[in-house]
Protein backbone atom coordinates (compact mmCIF):
# COMPACT_ATOMS: atom_id res chain seq x y z
CA UNK A 1 0.00 0.00 0.00
CA UNK A 2 1.28 3.52 -0.79
CA UNK A 3 0.91 5.68 2.09
CA UNK A 4 -2.02 8.82 1.94
CA UNK A 5 0.28 11.50 2.37
CA UNK A 6 2.44 10.01 -0.84
CA UNK A 7 -0.79 9.54 -2.28
CA UNK A 8 -2.97 12.96 -2.17
CA UNK A 9 -0.68 14.97 -4.22
CA UNK A 10 -0.51 12.44 -6.94
CA UNK A 11 -4.43 12.70 -6.66
CA UNK A 12 -4.43 16.54 -6.89
CA UNK A 13 -2.62 16.27 -9.76
CA UNK A 14 -4.40 14.44 -11.18
CA UNK A 15 -7.72 15.98 -10.84
CA UNK A 16 -5.94 19.17 -12.93
CA UNK A 17 -4.91 17.08 -15.21
CA UNK A 18 -8.97 15.32 -15.96
CA UNK A 19 -10.22 18.53 -15.75
CA UNK A 20 -7.73 20.27 -17.97
CA UNK A 21 -8.70 21.34 -21.75
CA UNK A 22 -8.94 18.49 -23.93
CA UNK A 23 -11.08 16.83 -26.28
CA UNK A 24 -13.19 14.90 -23.55
CA UNK A 25 -13.52 17.74 -21.20
CA UNK A 26 -14.83 20.12 -24.32
CA UNK A 27 -17.57 17.17 -25.57
CA UNK A 28 -18.43 17.17 -21.85
CA UNK A 29 -18.85 20.80 -21.11
CA UNK A 30 -20.44 20.71 -24.79
CA UNK A 31 -23.40 18.11 -23.84
CA UNK A 32 -23.99 19.72 -20.48
CA UNK A 33 -24.56 22.98 -21.76
CA UNK A 34 -26.16 22.18 -24.95
CA UNK A 35 -28.41 19.34 -23.69
CA UNK A 36 -28.60 19.33 -20.30
CA UNK A 37 -27.52 17.51 -16.74
CA UNK A 38 -28.76 14.02 -18.40
CA UNK A 39 -26.58 14.04 -21.74
CA UNK A 40 -23.54 15.93 -19.41
CA UNK A 41 -23.16 12.82 -17.53
CA UNK A 42 -24.01 10.14 -19.57
CA UNK A 43 -21.21 11.69 -22.07
CA UNK A 44 -19.49 12.48 -18.61
CA UNK A 45 -20.14 8.63 -17.72
CA UNK A 46 -18.74 7.46 -21.21
CA UNK A 47 -15.45 8.84 -21.35
CA UNK A 48 -15.10 7.61 -17.57
CA UNK A 49 -15.49 4.16 -18.86
CA UNK A 50 -13.22 4.23 -21.74
CA UNK A 51 -10.63 5.63 -19.48
CA UNK A 52 -11.29 2.59 -17.12
CA UNK A 53 -10.16 0.18 -20.08
CA UNK A 54 -7.64 2.16 -20.79
CA UNK A 55 -6.71 2.12 -16.99
CA UNK A 56 -6.74 -1.81 -16.71
CA UNK A 57 -4.94 -2.33 -19.83
CA UNK A 58 -2.27 -0.13 -18.82
CA UNK A 59 -2.47 -2.03 -15.36
CA UNK A 60 -2.29 -5.87 -17.11
CA UNK A 61 0.98 -4.95 -18.73
CA UNK A 62 -0.92 -4.44 -22.18
CA UNK A 63 0.64 -1.35 -22.98
CA UNK A 64 3.67 -2.23 -23.70
CA UNK A 65 2.48 -5.39 -26.08
CA UNK A 66 0.90 -1.81 -27.96
CA UNK A 67 3.87 -0.25 -28.54
CA UNK A 68 5.52 -3.79 -29.67
CA UNK A 69 3.12 -3.29 -32.15
CA UNK A 70 3.32 0.10 -33.69
CA UNK A 71 0.06 -0.22 -36.67
CA UNK A 72 -1.86 -0.41 -33.33
CA UNK A 73 -1.05 3.06 -32.09
CA UNK A 74 -1.25 4.66 -35.71
CA UNK A 75 -4.97 2.99 -35.93
CA UNK A 76 -6.43 4.49 -32.77
CA UNK A 77 -4.20 7.82 -34.09
CA UNK A 78 -6.28 8.28 -36.79
CA UNK A 79 -9.85 7.13 -35.56
CA UNK A 80 -9.43 9.48 -32.97
CA UNK A 81 -8.39 12.44 -35.22
CA UNK A 82 -11.39 11.57 -37.47
CA UNK A 83 -13.96 11.51 -34.75
CA UNK A 84 -12.58 14.92 -33.84
CA UNK A 85 -12.49 16.34 -37.02
CA UNK A 86 -16.22 14.83 -37.23
CA UNK A 87 -17.34 16.84 -34.59
CA UNK A 88 -15.43 19.93 -35.25
CA UNK A 89 -17.66 19.69 -38.47
CA UNK A 90 -20.67 19.11 -36.75
CA UNK A 91 -20.09 21.89 -34.60
CA UNK A 92 -19.39 24.29 -37.13
CA UNK A 93 -22.14 23.57 -39.12
CA UNK A 94 -24.75 24.38 -35.80
CA UNK A 95 -21.85 27.89 -35.63
CA UNK A 96 -23.10 28.73 -39.39
CA UNK A 97 -26.53 27.78 -39.15
CA UNK A 98 -29.22 30.52 -38.54
CA UNK A 99 -31.77 28.99 -36.32
CA UNK A 100 -32.59 29.73 -33.07
CA UNK A 101 -31.11 28.12 -30.14
CA UNK A 102 -33.88 26.17 -27.54
CA UNK A 103 -33.73 25.28 -24.54
CA UNK A 104 -32.43 21.86 -25.22
CA UNK A 105 -30.48 22.58 -27.95
CA UNK A 106 -29.01 19.08 -28.01
CA UNK A 107 -31.85 16.72 -28.68
CA UNK A 108 -29.57 13.08 -28.28
CA UNK A 109 -30.72 9.95 -26.78
CA UNK A 110 -28.75 9.82 -23.55
CA UNK A 111 -27.30 6.08 -24.93
CA UNK A 112 -26.15 8.15 -27.50
CA UNK A 113 -24.04 10.84 -25.47
CA UNK A 114 -22.77 7.74 -23.60
CA UNK A 115 -21.66 6.21 -26.93
CA UNK A 116 -19.52 9.82 -27.59
CA UNK A 117 -17.80 10.34 -24.35
CA UNK A 118 -17.00 6.32 -24.74
CA UNK A 119 -15.36 6.72 -28.21
CA UNK A 120 -13.65 10.18 -27.77
CA UNK A 121 -11.64 8.44 -24.88
CA UNK A 122 -11.50 4.55 -26.22
CA UNK A 123 -9.61 6.31 -29.41
CA UNK A 124 -7.32 8.29 -28.14
CA UNK A 125 -3.84 6.51 -28.20
CA UNK A 126 -2.29 8.58 -25.30
CA UNK A 127 -4.52 7.86 -22.68
CA UNK A 128 -2.87 4.33 -22.46
CA UNK A 129 0.70 5.62 -22.38
CA UNK A 130 -0.77 8.27 -19.88
CA UNK A 131 -1.91 5.21 -17.63
CA UNK A 132 1.00 3.27 -17.75
CA UNK A 133 3.14 6.28 -17.16
CA UNK A 134 1.12 6.91 -13.92
CA UNK A 135 1.88 3.39 -12.71
CA UNK A 136 5.55 3.21 -14.04
CA UNK A 137 6.21 6.43 -12.23
CA UNK A 138 4.40 5.72 -8.56
CA UNK A 139 4.57 2.54 -8.10
CA UNK A 140 7.86 1.63 -6.18
CA UNK A 141 9.40 -1.39 -8.25
CA UNK A 142 8.75 -4.72 -6.53
CA UNK A 143 5.30 -3.53 -5.14
CA UNK A 144 2.63 -5.62 -4.05
CA UNK A 145 -0.34 -6.18 -6.82
CA UNK A 146 -2.78 -3.80 -4.42
CA UNK A 147 -0.48 -1.05 -4.87
CA UNK A 148 -1.82 -1.32 -8.56
CA UNK A 149 -4.89 -1.23 -7.99
CA UNK A 150 -4.93 1.20 -5.30
CA UNK A 151 -3.47 4.08 -7.48
CA UNK A 152 -5.72 3.02 -10.32
CA UNK A 153 -9.18 2.89 -8.57
CA UNK A 154 -7.88 6.41 -6.67
CA UNK A 155 -7.14 7.85 -9.79
CA UNK A 156 -10.36 6.74 -11.53
CA UNK A 157 -12.51 7.73 -8.72
CA UNK A 158 -10.88 11.11 -8.89
CA UNK A 159 -11.38 10.92 -12.43
CA UNK A 160 -15.30 10.15 -12.11
CA UNK A 161 -16.32 13.11 -9.29
CA UNK A 162 -14.23 15.80 -11.73
CA UNK A 163 -15.63 14.53 -14.57
CA UNK A 164 -19.52 14.05 -13.15
CA UNK A 165 -19.04 17.83 -11.46
CA UNK A 166 -17.74 19.53 -14.13
CA UNK A 167 -21.15 17.85 -16.22
CA UNK A 168 -23.50 19.09 -13.19
CA UNK A 169 -22.17 22.63 -13.51
CA UNK A 170 -22.25 23.42 -16.73
CA UNK A 171 -25.54 22.20 -17.10
CA UNK A 172 -26.75 24.88 -14.52
CA UNK A 173 -29.56 27.47 -15.78
CA UNK A 174 -27.05 30.65 -15.72
CA UNK A 175 -24.54 28.96 -17.85
CA UNK A 176 -27.42 27.22 -20.15
CA UNK A 177 -28.85 30.25 -20.44
CA UNK A 178 -25.69 31.84 -21.46
CA UNK A 179 -24.99 29.57 -24.14
CA UNK A 180 -28.09 30.40 -25.49
CA UNK A 181 -27.70 33.49 -26.08
CA UNK A 182 -24.39 32.73 -27.30
CA UNK A 183 -24.79 29.13 -29.00
CA UNK A 184 -23.18 30.23 -32.55
CA UNK A 185 -20.06 31.56 -30.24
CA UNK A 186 -20.01 28.53 -28.52
CA UNK A 187 -19.98 25.97 -30.87
CA UNK A 188 -17.65 28.00 -33.03
CA UNK A 189 -15.01 27.76 -30.25
CA UNK A 190 -16.07 23.80 -30.12
CA UNK A 191 -14.97 23.76 -33.51
CA UNK A 192 -11.73 25.02 -33.35
CA UNK A 193 -10.87 23.58 -30.63
CA UNK A 194 -11.77 19.51 -32.06
CA UNK A 195 -10.16 20.96 -34.83
CA UNK A 196 -6.84 21.40 -33.07
CA UNK A 197 -7.14 18.75 -30.96
CA UNK A 198 -7.52 16.26 -34.10
CA UNK A 199 -4.34 17.97 -35.29
CA UNK A 200 -2.47 17.88 -31.88
CA UNK A 201 -3.53 13.93 -31.68
CA UNK A 202 -2.19 13.50 -35.71
CA UNK A 203 1.24 15.61 -35.01
CA UNK A 204 2.06 14.13 -31.48
CA UNK A 205 4.35 11.76 -30.83
CA UNK A 206 3.20 9.50 -28.62
CA UNK A 207 5.59 6.34 -29.22
CA UNK A 208 9.11 6.97 -28.50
Amino acid sequence: MIPFHDLWPILVGWAIAVGSPGPAVLAIVGAAMGGGRGNGLALAIGVWVGSLIWAVVAGLGLSAAMLAHVWLITALRYAGAAYLLFLALKSARVALSKGEARVRAVQEPLRLSWLRGFTIHLTNPKAILFWGSLYAVIIPPGSEPIALLQVGASCLAVSFAVMCLMALAFSTRIIARGYLNAHRVFEAAFAALFGYAALKVLTAKVVA
